[in-house]
């Protein structure tokens, strides 16, 4: 009987902090403007988000106990990512973007390359956390090795300027006018052959 109990109980923590991950998605998706839900909505499903972070522990400081102690599980279970992760409503996404600078003054565009599907997808997966403040840290370090890998099939570049941002998509309003994504830096950093960087 006692092991029904903790059975039950546990079901029930894991099924609310499920419905309080894929709410929080939703809230924020209808907040951000992605669905074709009225506008007059987007400051109810505000607080509809923010009721779901709070419930999943986000509204606590980054050290305390039992916000670790969610975040851990979320992520041992695998369900820190609600239905939006899927949704055809794609979130903004993040860039770097690498000019090259040559001794003669010319400058061209580069992008981090892959070799492959799940290389690219990893890319995207690390540009998309490197906008998180926790990394910000390590931000300079992986910038720079991925701008050496570019620099790698350019020996002769003098300077490398990253610049990172984020890729907004425009909605479903500003695509019928013949809107295009729009691209937003957030930093920057030159490394240079000497290996000096500056941000």
């Amino acid at each position: 009987m006692r092991l029904k109990r903790i059975h039950a109980a546990w079901f029930g923590i894991h099924f609310s902090l499920v419905t309080a991950v894929c709410f929080a998605g939703v809230f924020w998706l209808i907040a951000e403007g992605s669905t074709i839900l009225p506008s007059a909505w987007d400051k109810y499903a505000r607080k509809g988000e923010l009721v779901a972070s709070w419930c999943l522990g986000k509204e606590a400081g980054t050290s305390n106990p039992i916000r670790l102690a969610i975040a851990t599980y979320l992520h041992a279970a695998g369900i820190q990512a609600g239905y939006t992760f899927f949704a055809p409503n794609v979130p903004s996404h993040h860039r770097l973007s690498l000019e090259l600078f040559y001794d003669d003054g010319r400058v061209e565009y580069e992008s981090p390359r892959v070799h492959s599907k799940a290389a690219a997808l990893g890319l995207d997966s690390l540009l998309d956390r490197l906008a998180e403040e926790r990394f910000e840290p390590v931000r300079e370090a992986l910038v720079k090795r991925l701008a050496f890998s570019v620099w790698r099939e350019h020996p002769e570049v003098k300077k490398v300027r990253a610049t990172f941002g984020s890729v907004n998509l425009p909605d479903m309003n500003e695509f019928e006018q013949g809107k295009t994504e729009t691209f937003q830096p957030m930093f920057s950093f030159d490394f240079s052959l000497r290996g000096d960087e500056q941000q």
